[in-house]
């Protein structure tokens, strides 16, 4: 089996504000094989890398434009030029309605001055790396809510596909993958769009939790088998690889993992994080144990890259 790769799930992001260019930069220093890039659109049609169409959870853009949110109360990135997105100062990621951070040991709730950028500015950025460190970090753009772009008038898909191809990603041989939990349009990127990349279809925790349930083992194949006449992989939380982590250390597999690999499909599980260990996992060691050397998934996501890499340079190389 290959060595399973590090996906540095938005940068560095247990360290750093997630999708900022130093996130990304000290993820590559610590090891990652692939750097994560979440893509939404600007009102101007530019995709910027940001991992929600809302503003409002991860820059200052409430104070910085007051009375531009809709009637919801949120901030949407297409309701802004990307002129106006560079003004906005980014932070670590915090509620919009309380305004206390997510994870309150990370990076202080405010401090530095960390900005947003486009997608070209980012693979940019990482090809630099490549030159300057002289190796291969990968990129893995997910294509943001395609149904909500489209009601807004964008194609979002067509759109990010162009900025890949004039970079220079155009096979299967690039390191890029390309993912979406839209099923229908992660396909349509495929068969309409004519995407020559490596795909990876996410995967919906309610969804496919269905599939799993035992009276309905048939569709589970039959699903995946759809899956794999478009796409090279799945994207799965890791609540549909392991159904129950009990307290003595064991854990109930579901039967995804070997399903998937049945049909020929890597699997890139998300996402390790240290502080956020799933109930009755008493260590993210022992968590990345059960994913990569017992249910031998391909790859994973983790806010964590260097504890990653260093498990599997330990256990697995």
């Amino acid at each position: 089996m290959p060595t399973p790769i590090v996906i540095a799930h938005r940068g560095a992001s247990g360290y750093l504000p997630e999708h900022t260019l130093p996130a990304k930069a000290l993820a590559a220093g610590m090891g990652a094989d692939y750097l994560e890039q979440d893509v939404v659109l600007t009102r101007d049609g530019v995709p910027i890398v940001l991992h929600d169409i809302h503003l409002d959870t991860v820059t200052d853009v409430a104070e910085r434009f007051p009375g531009r949110a809709r009637p919801d109360g949120r901030y949407y990135a297409i309701d802004f030029t990307l002129e106006e997105i560079r003004t906005l100062l980014v932070r670590e990621r915090f509620s919009h309605k309380t305004g206390q951070p997510v994870f309150s040991k990370r990076f202080p709730h405010v401090a530095s001055r960390f900005t947003l950028h486009t997608l070209a500015e980012e693979i940019a950025f990482v090809q630099g790396l490549n030159r300057s460190m002289s190796r291969t970090f990968g990129i893995y753009p997910e294509i943001k809510q395609p149904a909500f772009h489209r009601r807004e008038g964008q194609d979002i898909s067509a759109i990010v596909l162009r900025v890949l191809e004039e970079s220079g990603y155009r096979s299967k041989e690039e390191a890029c993958y390309l993912q979406c939990f839209d099923e229908p349009e992660t396909e349509r990127c495929r068969r309409e769009l004519k995407c020559p990349l490596k795909i990876i279809q996410l995967l919906e925790e309610k969804d496919w939790k269905l599939l799993l349930a035992a009276p309905r083992r048939g569709d589970l194949d039959a699903a995946l088998a759809k899956v794999a006449g478009y796409a090279d992989g799945i994207g799965p939380p890791v609540s549909l690889l392991v159904s129950e982590f009990r307290a003595d250390g064991t854990f109930a597999a579901t039967e995804l993992a070997a399903a998937a690999h049945h049909h020929g499909l890597v699997i890139h599980p998300w996402t390790l994080r240290r502080d956020e260990l799933p109930k009755s996992v008493p260590s993210f060691d022992r968590q990345m144990e059960i994913l990569f050397g017992e249910l031998r998934v391909d790859g994973a996501f983790s806010d964590f890259p260097d504890l990653t890499r260093q498990w599997i340079d330990r256990r697995m190389a």
